[in-house]
């Protein structure tokens, strides 16, 4: 029988070793698409391609033409929440999107523009 100490609860989560916080950590950077020299894109740039244009084709579906000059913006907006959202469902992390401070500092300025 193994016994636990007392902090053992707050260890990070480990897969072979490596504690998972790390992997979900560079994810994004790993996801990021990077320029290439090739006319032809790769599955994984091509699967990015395909999310991005479905994802902004959703945001701006309410919108009028006139607020697609915004497109980047919301697109930015949307996929940092969505990292930050994600990033929260490991076990024994905090989810940043939860304080207000980070809520009206994101939406303070977006309201204003």
């Amino acid at each position: 029988m193994m016994t636990l100490g007392l902090f053992d609860q707050f260890m990070s989560p480990m897969l072979l070793g490596i504690p998972l916080i790390l992997i979900a950590l560079s994810l994004p950077w790993i996801l990021f698409p990077r320029p290439t020299a090739h006319w032809l894109d790769d599955r994984l740039l091509a699967l990015q391609g395909h999310f991005v244009n479905n994802f902004t084709h959703q945001i701006l579906q309410s919108v009028n033409p006139k607020g697609h000059k915004w497109a980047v913006l919301f697109m930015t907006l949307m996929l940092l929440l969505v990292t930050l959202n994600t990033l929260g469902l490991l076990p024994y992390t905090f989810t940043p999107t939860t304080q207000l401070s980070l809520n009206m500092a994101l939406a303070a300025p977006l309201w204003l523009a």
